[in-house]
């Protein structure tokens, strides 16, 4: 279970040699998301171990994950971008078993996020998971 649209970013990201190249589509993968409705960016929707601001609001519609996320960073944004390309339209127990490392590690961003993206990153999927477990 992946999404084409994640698999997409995968085969871009293996074309580009360079991370200067990556880190610019990760940016330019953010900026074509749409931004997460300012009301919507409350207390109980903020991504906590995050660096920067990040809101995620995870949804069930018929058994399967949606989520609106914003960021108040470039790359973080981006970042929920690709989550979004992973799990967006999958069902909520494919979700819940998903190893989200592994997937991304595909990227390589492991090696070139700094520890606290690294862990920002780590919590959004933590808030993704716990939610798809809830709704399995």
């Amino acid at each position: 279970m992946t999404a084409a649209a994640f698999e997409e970013i995968v085969a871009d990201f293996e074309f580009m040699d360079d991370w200067e190249d990556r880190y610019r589509h990760l940016i330019e993968l953010g900026r074509a998301m749409p931004p997460m409705a300012p009301e919507l960016q409350v207390p109980a929707t903020k991504v906590e171990g995050c660096a920067s601001q990040v809101w995620i609001l995870p949804r069930i519609d018929g058994g399967r994950l949606d989520f609106v996320g914003d960021s108040d960073a470039m790359i973080v944004r981006g970042l929920i971008a690709v989550l979004h390309a992973l799990v967006a339209g999958e069902r909520a127990e494919d979700i819940a078993a998903l190893d989200f490392q592994a997937q991304l590690a595909r990227l390589g961003l492991d090696a070139h996020l700094s520890s606290q993206r690294s862990n920002g990153l780590r919590a959004m999927t933590e808030r993704l998971r716990a939610y798809a477990q809830d709704a399995a």
